[in-house]
């Protein structure tokens, strides 16, 4: 039996049931945060629930709930569903009104959901790699609110899968901004560049754990935008996101990346990374 949250209640996820004037099914007017679980405990989950309250504040919707206790009802998720290994995705958006486009009043209740998924670790992409296409970004001028209007970023994805890609990497004009569903960074002489945290990207929290982690370890770093040259010159791409974590790209357009293989230092963050996963979660087997 799995377990989901309706509206901060616990309930059968059969059971589970959302209104069809709901603002965030009619016009995606909502965020969401997805956090990855390890060991049964969630990793780096205040950087990802602060992030959900500043996207909520961004769009004019409070999140009723603190971090804290965002933090206890989605530990009792885990523990319902016995997550040992996988995410949980939840959601907020502005409630049940009569559909119009101005904002329902200020008394209606938010709409709240979250749901588990058991999945593993995507360890043989990490291993070896994966391929990228490149594609022109099309999407709204707000990418770092955690909103979901996600359909610019469907159909770029659509698009990679496709033609048998991984990932979608988008760019506005000569500017590379990020992946459909991650953040893209590049190495260049050993340098790690990704783009700054702007309105045109998502400040991805795997992204900061890596920018950390660099400057932990003395990785030359620079959160500084480059260009579609800069990223088919590059010696090494690698995407992070919650779910893939850092993942080399050693294929962009079918053309390989640097000798087309995961790099140095994509491997050595990977490696830091786990290491990170493992102080906050425990050892993974």
């Amino acid at each position: 039996m799995e377990y989901v949250i309706v509206n901060g209640e616990f309930v059968e996820r059969s059971q589970a049931k959302v209104d069809i004037e709901d603002r965030g099914f009619q016009f995606g007017d909502g965020v969401y945060e997805v956090i990855r679980v390890y060991n049964g405990k969630m990793f780096t989950a205040d950087e990802h629930l602060e992030r959900l309250h500043v996207s909520g504040e961004k769009i004019g919707l409070k999140i009723p709930y603190s971090v804290e206790e965002l933090k206890e009802l989605l530990a009792e998720l885990i523990s319902k569903n016995d997550l040992k290994l996988g995410t949980i995705y939840m959601q907020f958006t502005r409630g049940v009104s009569p559909r119009n486009h101005p904002f329902p009043a200020e008394t209606i209740a938010l709409g709240f959901t979250a749901n588990i998924k058991h999945v593993g670790r995507p360890s043989e992409n990490m291993d070896n790699g994966v391929k990228a296409l490149l594609k022109e970004d099309v999407r709204w001028l707000l990418c770092d609110v955690k909103s979901l209007n996600l359909l610019g970023n469907l159909l770029a994805k659509q698009e990679a899968v496709a033609a048998g890609c991984f990932e979608a990497i988008q760019h506005r004009g000569e500017t590379v901004t990020e992946g459909s569903a991650s953040n893209i960074s590049i190495v260049k002489d050993g340098k790690v560049f990704t783009h700054p945290a702007t309105n045109l990207i998502l400040n991805g929290i795997t992204r900061r754990v890596f920018l950390d982690l660099c400057e932990k370890n003395q990785i030359p770093y620079a959160e500084e935008a480059f260009t579609l040259t800069d990223l088919l010159e590059a010696d090494e791409v690698f995407l992070s996101s919650t779910t893939a974590e850092i993942m080399p790209i050693i294929h962009i357009n079918d053309k390989p990346v640097g000798a087309g293989a995961p790099g140095p230092v994509t491997k050595k963050l990977q490696e830091l990374f786990l290491h990170e996963i493992e102080e906050q979660c425990g050892k993974i087997m």
